[in-house]
């Protein structure tokens, strides 16, 4: 029953969204799912595409990749926006940012101002790290682990907000998306320079 009624609002959507084409972009419904790092750009995205078709009506869900990859496999929502298209389900993936991965420390950290850090030293670091199955985390895990290195976490963190502020509070580095810096002042967090990094997707 549940699957019978998926499909015929994905026939109603369809319906709704072609009239919509013909009255050319007037009305219509815009449903978006997308991972927390999105939140720091889609909302500036979507303001531009509300003046441009203020008839539309958008809905955003931010949550993590684990939640959006579940969600995307019942395929309730339009779009999907996350750093790594998942490569078990069939999706069409267009890519239209890049989203860079780099390390992040306090201002004053050690490693502040030095140059091609290696990675084995970054593993001597204390690591605060987003949950398991965060995209982030699966970028960095898998460099690490390129080069034979096993990152222990000192903390696990449920949000890139609680990451930074953890960064600040002395408890450790870490590596997140530069688009987490986007609403940061200017020297708050410094990037090292680390061998492999950024990471870009």
């Amino acid at each position: 029953l549940v699957k019978a009624a998926r499909e015929i609002f994905s026939i109603l959507d369809g319906f709704t969204m072609s009239v919509a084409e013909r009255q050319g972009m007037k009305k219509g419904r815009l449903k978006l799912m997308a991972i927390t790092t999105a939140s720091y750009f889609a909302p500036r995205l979507l303001g531009e595409f509300s003046r441009l078709y203020p008839g539309i009506e958008v809905t955003l869900r931010v949550t993590n990749r684990e939640k959006l990859l579940a969600s995307m496999a019942d395929n309730p929502d339009d779009l999907y926006i996350l750093g790594r298209p998942p490569e078990d389900i069939d999706v069409v993936a267009t890519p239209f940012m890049e989203n860079p991965i780099v390390v992040l420390a306090p201002p004053g950290h050690p490693l502040a101002g030095k140059k091609n850090i290696s990675l084995q030293r970054l593993a001597q670091e204390p690591w605060l790290m987003r949950e398991a199955g965060s995209g982030t985390r699966i970028a960095i895990e898998k460099l690490f682990a390129s080069r034979g290195i096993e990152l222990s976490p000192r903390l696990e963190l449920g949000s890139n907000e609680a990451v930074k502020q953890a960064i600040l509070s002395g408890l450790g580095i870490s590596a997140l998306s530069s688009h987490t810096l986007a609403l940061d002042q200017a020297g708050q967090f410094a990037v090292l320079d680390a061998e492999g990094f950024p990471i870009m997707s």
